[in-house]
């Protein structure tokens, strides 16, 4: 295969044409394949389902002298703060544990500063003319819907090979309306990044004009290897607090992709100054979360080594998924020089970098074909990539041999729109 490229006018219209009668054939299959979210498979799901099964006994219901039944203890179960704060590294007294959704907490944050200001807030974010918000891109879509919901101006950082550009966030932050940053510090979404100890400590070093800048660090795949062993990551918080920004940050961290999703365990992380403001703005809001379910989590993962054991077993599933699509990509795609991608090795996406001005148009034809993908776009603020070119690839859901026929799909059409875009 050459490089689409150097091929004539002719040799594209062949080619083209070539393409074509594969894409009725495939379409004529009747396709219905779904890589649009992170979701676990159902393997991964059968995995960890015997959760479900635990706390027979009564005694399962008393955690260090609570009942777990009943109301109380708003910021979480004493032993699933402690399970949190070994996995994240951080000490039980900077971890509220909550429901099912990290999501959901990271909104709330959002709102508790719109709504009355964080800790060192001069008045609340409704109150201000303007309020920025950084946001590395390519990113998490639901991350910059959340600021875009309350009406920030959302500001585009770049991403690097070791993270956010802090070039760009120290330059952004000199401005005292920019009030945060959204971070995915291991196994970025989409990228697959692991930022690196001077990125994470150039974070910590951060002296913003806004005295309630808040870095929303959402520890997703803290534990979400699919090759190699587990990478150690530094704790943040301790970091920040050895710079003199004790306050800076919010950890986030969940069992979504460890148990089940929709049905796990998340939190945040903060300092004790942090936590107490937080505590006392909750206290109207909630009596208390699922503690039936955080004891059920702490039963089954017991510790950081039991849960990284479970984990390996998670990758067993993962793995081979994700070497489906860098291996379809190297045979199909890399040869023709029209496409970059990363070639993460955890985390649950493979960030795609098509030629500029395809992606929409990838997908689109994707779409025809039954081949459903997170919309082109998404991984920018509002929606709008400027080159029209990153896709987020998402193997997990589908079981190989669909995720193979999705793959397919995926670079016919891929094919199909470099060319469309070289001219046939």
């Amino acid at each position: 295969m050459k490089p689409y490229a150097q091929l004539t006018p002719p040799e594209r219209a062949e080619e083209y044409s070539g393409l074509r009668s594969a894409f009725d054939a495939l379409k004529a299959k009747g396709l219905r394949l779904n890589m649009a979210r992170g979701k676990p498979g159902k393997a991964q799901l059968d995995l960890v389902s015997d959760l479900l099964s635990l706390m027979q006994d009564p005694k399962d219901y008393i955690s260090d002298g609570i009942d777990v039944r009943n109301y109380g203890e708003m910021a979480g179960l004493p032993a699933a703060k402690r399970l949190f704060a070994e996995i994240l590294g951080c000490k039980p007294s900077q971890v509220f544990v909550g429901g099912n959704s990290s999501l959901q907490l990271m909104y709330d944050t959002i709102a508790k500063g719109y709504t009355h200001g964080l800790l060192h807030s001069p008045r609340p974010w409704c109150k201000e003319e303007t309020v920025k918000w950084l946001c590395p891109a390519p990113g998490y879509d639901r991350h910059f819907r959340v600021t875009e919901t309350f009406g920030f101006e959302l500001l585009t950082i770049p991403m690097t090979e070791t993270g956010p550009d802090l070039d760009a966030v120290e330059e952004a932050v000199k401005d005292p309306a920019v009030k945060g940053i959204w971070c995915v510090p291991k196994y970025s979404n989409p990228e697959g990044v692991i930022y690196s100890e001077e990125t994470v400590r150039r974070f910590a070093g951060l002296s913003p004009a806004a005295p309630d800048f808040t870095i929303m660090w959402d520890n997703a795949y803290c534990v979400h290897e699919f090759e190699g062993d587990y990478e150690p990551f530094p704790d943040i918080l301790s970091l920040c607090a050895q710079a003199g920004h004790p306050d800076m940050l919010f950890e986030f961290a969940s069992t979504s992709k460890i148990t089940l999703p929709g049905a796990g365990v998340a939190c945040f992380a903060c300092s004790e100054a942090n936590m107490a403001h937080m505590e006392t703005l909750l206290a109207p809001q909630v009596i208390s979360f699922d503690k039936v379910n955080q004891q059920r989590h702490v039963l089954y993962l017991k510790d950081k080594t039991h849960t990284l054991e479970l984990m390996k077993k998670h990758a067993a599933v993962m793995g081979p998924k994700f070497r489906c699509v860098v291996d379809t990509l190297d045979r199909e795609i890399a040869p023709l020089e029209i496409a970059t991608w990363r070639r993460p090795k955890g985390g649950y996406f493979v960030s795609f970098n098509a030629m500029p001005g395809t992606a929409k148009r990838t997908l689109a034809l994707c779409k025809e074909v039954g081949v459903t993908m997170t919309s082109a776009g998404a991984t920018y603020p509002y929606g709008k990539d400027p080159q029209d070119s990153n896709i987020r690839i998402a193997p997990s859901l589908p079981p190989v041999e669909e995720l193979e026929q999705a793959m397919a799909v995926f670079c016919v059409c891929l094919k199909m729109a470099a060319l469309e875009k070289l001219g046939v």
